[in-house]
């Protein structure tokens, strides 16, 4: 193009004003250029986007798939559940290569929202390319009391589905008094091991290594990872970062048939003992400051990606100064 037009110039009589005015058009033509380009690249526009959803237990994660299942057709990409064998959060090594090569060469299914009660796993270990990893977290107490209770009551989403505990009446704080094992606080231990990941030590309640190595790999490993006390939030960010995925995702969310597909039909808050009595454990005390660190991070991450009524901040780069003219 930019030699197309310098032959131009140089084949026809044109007054200096008039170089200048092409120039400035050519620079023009390459901003919007490049602008484009940075854009397709944004939108992950490629077929083979894979998104991988290791959802923790009890954060909402039913409520989010359910929104991507509805999105899938529209937005046309796969919605993939991964059921691991008798509810286990790892995987055998044979099933992680196993499951690392499928998930990164089944084109068929691609793009494609992977969903799963499966710890962080290490792609590159397998020598596969690594997903896009998105999650959600809870505050650690609530997200334990509300699975407690989900034993012995239900919810929602299948009230006639008898649960394992059903009949069984004893309150939370009676548990703790009791000094039940169903409510030790190293049962808290859950968040911190499924972003650390497959080695032993992160399933170790209350493992300095494994409350850093989980840090480590939100911060480098996971596009996104929310809570679920801000879940709208949390899908406007995705509806901004993915839309070849959610595009729609928020006014869906907005609609409400999806913002709570699933509530515990009873749930008593602890009371103040029976707080006082987790905060000494160190396990409270990891689980805690690390759900602590994710809602901060994801608080600076809304904030730079949405406005105040949570629509798209947009693209705010642009290339200038661009040489060899």
């Amino acid at each position: 193009m930019l030699r197309t037009v310098q032959n131009m110039i140089q084949a026809c009589l044109i007054t200096k004003s008039m170089v200048i005015a092409l120039r400035k058009y050519i620079t023009v033509l390459l901003y919007k250029q490049f602008s484009l380009g940075a854009l397709l690249s944004n939108s992950f526009s490629s077929q083979n986007l894979t998104v991988f959803y290791n959802r923790v237990p009890k954060t909402g994660s039913t409520s989010f798939v359910g929104l991507a299942y509805d999105l899938c057709s529209k937005n046309k990409f796969k919605v993939l559940h991964v059921n691991v064998s008798k509810n286990a959060h790892t995987m055998s090594l044979p099933d992680q290569l196993r499951f690392a090569r499928n998930l990164s060469h089944w084109d068929l299914k691609q793009p494609a929202f992977y969903h799963g009660h499966i710890a962080y796993l290490d792609f590159a270990k397998f020598g596969s390319s690594s997903p896009l990893f998105i999650n959600l977290i809870r505050q650690p107490l609530d997200r334990m009391v509300s699975y407690y209770y989900f034993l012995r009551y239900g919810d929602d989403f299948r009230p006639h589905l008898i649960r394992r505990k059903q009949g069984n009446k004893t309150s939370f704080d009676d548990c703790v008094k009791e000094g039940q094992a169903e409510c030790d606080p190293n049962n808290l231990w859950l968040q911190v091991p499924f972003f650390c990941g497959h080695h032993a030590d992160c399933w170790a309640p209350g493992s300095t290594w494994a409350f850093e190595q989980a840090k480590n790999n939100l911060v480098k490993n996971y596009l996104l990872v929310g809570v679920t006390e801000q879940m709208e939030e949390f899908v406007a960010v995705l509806e901004a970062t993915i839309p070849n995925l959610f595009k729609g995702a928020l006014k869906l969310y907005r609609k409400g048939s999806k913002s709570h597909l699933r509530k515990t039909n009873m749930k008593i808050p602890p009371k103040a003992e029976t707080i006082a009595r987790f905060r000494n454990s160190t396990v409270w005390q990891l689980e805690n400051e690390f759900y602590e660190f994710a809602l901060r991070q994801f608080e600076y991450v809304k904030s730079r990606t949405l406005k105040p009524d949570l629509s798209d901040k947009g693209q705010q780069y642009f290339y200038e100064k661009i040489r060899p003219k």
